[in-house]
């Protein structure tokens, strides 16, 4: 391994962690409560959804860098990915509300791990699905 190399993985590793942070920020600016805050108050719930969605965005981070030669390709496909994970988790949110009368989000909010668990599961699921067609 040269120094280049090693320079590179820096580089990569601190590009990719710079937007995992950025997405997820994005992402807590769309929940009815303030994912911080929940979790600092101990609320698992809120805390699974999160390191789910964080594992499901890592997992496509990681999947495009190794399909990419190009950082920006690797990190545009990141977002692109986020998107279309976010538009998934709303059309769930919405379907499961309509139809069996579900809130994913407010049970999450009120510390029910079970929906956590369903929330964040579309996020993974949906994640292999993507990072398959890279």
């Amino acid at each position: 391994m040269t120094w280049v190399e090693v320079a590179a993985m820096l580089v990569w590793t601190g590009a990719g962690g710079i937007l995992l942070f950025v997405l997820m920020w994005v992402d807590s600016l769309f929940t009815r409560y303030k994912d911080m805050t929940e979790m600092k108050n101990g609320n698992i719930a809120v805390t699974t959804r999160f390191v789910m969605k964080l594992f499901a965005q890592g997992y496509i981070l990681s999947q495009s860098i190794l399909n990419s030669n190009e950082l920006w390709t690797a990190l545009l496909v990141s977002v692109v990915s986020f998107i279309i994970l976010f538009m998934l988790e709303r059309t769930v949110e919405i379907a499961f509300r309509a139809f069996a009368g579900l809130d994913l989000e407010a049970g999450v909010k009120q510390g029910k791990v079970a929906h956590a668990l369903l929330a964040g599961s579309f996020h993974i699921v949906g994640a292999m699905i993507l990072a398959a067609c890279l």
